[in-house]
């Protein structure tokens, strides 16, 4: 569930006409947000003043912003057009049926994978607003327990840990098959030689060693 304190509740419905007019979106983009969300609603506004927080912080408001979407496989360039045009910090619940995906746009945008709304999590922690905002990123962006426990770290540290896990994996998984497939006897050693300075890549950021 989504852990929010009664007093940051807004659930405020945005024109969508209005809303993607506001936005500097190409032809082709403009298209697929008429096609693709059904509408957009403000869930919560955290602020200082709602959280009751001591200190001051850069940021001013963290907005959580429900997009009901008309299909699941939609255009994420869409999310990202939202959140690098707004002066605030957003986290976006993206709604389709009865799924939810959690998406967070930081330096690039970052999405859960999809679920049911009861498995749906995400909690405040932090005493400024930008620490929320750092938890919140890591809460949506990083899956990797072993970059979670890294918190001498900075959020962006943090956040190149797990794009580097995630690119290595995905290496990992292609050359694994390539060498499955692979018929000839010295074309399937370099692969598997490859495999090996992949994995051993992964464990050393996985330790703490890159």
């Amino acid at each position: 569930m989504i852990d929010f304190p009664a007093s940051t509740i807004v659930r405020q419905r945005l024109p969508k006409e209005a809303f993607y007019k506001r936005l500097s979106l190409t032809a082709v983009l403009k298209q697929k947000f008429v096609s693709d969300v059904d509408r957009i609603i403000v869930e919560n506004s955290l602020t200082k003043g709602n959280l009751n927080l001591a200190k001051d912080s850069e940021i001013n408001e963290i907005l959580l912003l429900s997009i009901i979407l008309k299909r699941q496989d939609f255009d994420g360039k869409i999310v990202e057009a939202i959140a690098r045009q707004n002066p605030h910090k957003l986290i976006f619940m993206l709604v389709y049926d009865d799924e939810r995906q959690l998406a967070v746009y930081h330096s690039k945008l970052y999405r859960t994978d999809w679920m049911k709304e009861n498995k749906l999590s995400l909690t405040l922690a932090g005493n400024t607003l930008d620490e929320i905002w750092d938890d919140l990123v890591r809460q949506i962006a990083i899956s990797s327990e072993a970059v979670l426990q890294r918190q001498d770290r900075t959020i962006d540290e943090q956040l190149k840990d797990q794009d580097e896990i995630d690119r290595l994996n995905k290496l990992i998984k292609k050359t694994e098959a390539a060498a499955w497939k692979e018929q000839q006897p010295k074309k399937r050693f370099e692969l598997y030689s490859k495999l090996k300075d992949y994995q051993k890549q992964l464990e050393g950021i996985t330790n703490g060693k890159a």
